[in-house]
């Protein structure tokens, strides 16, 4: 391998590098923004889903079973 050959491999791989490192710090991809996106949906409603228990769990008992009934119908 002559010198412009070696030349020639150096600035190919300085210029590989430099896409690989540009496309890793280019930040989240738009699949994983999505998927942060229904993750945080899905624990909004766990939250909320929590919440009914924790009324549940500290309301009288006569609340509890009227919410219980209400629940299911």
């Amino acid at each position: 391998m002559g010198p412009f050959e070696m030349v020639v491999a150096i600035v190919l791989i300085v210029a590989i590098a430099g896409v690989m490192k540009a496309r890793a710090s280019s930040g989240p991809s738009q699949e994983a923004m999505e998927q942060v996106a229904r993750l945080r949906a899905r624990v909004d409603e766990l939250n909320d889903r929590v919440k009914v228990l924790e009324k549940l769990a500290t309301d009288p008992a006569k609340r509890l079973s009227d919410e219980i009934e209400r629940l299911r119908g």
